[in-house]
């Protein structure tokens, strides 16, 4: 029998309940120290420093010097727009350009850039069109944000 105090059942007499408590004990301590690893929620990620929110204020993302490119399909000629006001020539469209870059200068933000949002149907030469305008302007920092770009859905674009 366990724990019987006959010599001849047991010739070597080991109490086992103060290492029992010894195991107890350790295994409360491992179990209150644990730490699990939170799988979700969390993962790495190695962003830019130098873009996003920072301290910035929402006003301050919205106000970006942006010239979209679209193509007019029924006349068969490219649309510039500055925010949603629609370009007739490279006069307004260089005065707009050097008013929004100077304000960007009053608030701080002298490497604002231009981004220019073509149309993938617009050809190139009125691409480089815009950059030679922003260059006249001494802006170096120019950005492209290629993708479909559409005409916002309560802007019209006029057809002959």
């Amino acid at each position: 029998m366990a724990g019987s105090q006959d010599a001849s059942e047991n010739p070597v007499a080991i109490n086992v309940v103060p290492m029992v408590d010894v195991i107890f004990c350790l295994c409360v301590f491992f179990m209150c120290s644990f730490k699990f690893k939170e799988l979700e929620g969390k993962f790495e990620s190695w962003l830019p420093k130098d873009k996003g929110l920072q301290s910035s204020s929402v006003p301050d993302l919205i106000e970006e010097i942006r010239v979209a490119i679209l193509w007019d399909e029924p006349n068969q000629q490219s649309v510039r727009l500055f925010g949603k006001q629609t370009i007739q020539n490279d006069a307004q469209l260089q005065t707009l350009i050097r008013d929004a870059y100077a304000d960007a200068v009053r608030r701080s933000k002298p490497d604002q850039p231009v981004i220019i949002d073509p149309d993938k149907r617009v050809p190139w030469k009125e691409v480089v069109n815009v950059i030679n305008l922003a260059k006249r302007e001494k802006i170096n920092k120019i950005e492209f944000a290629f993708g479909d770009s559409q005409a916002p859905p309560n802007l019209q674009v006029k057809t002959k």
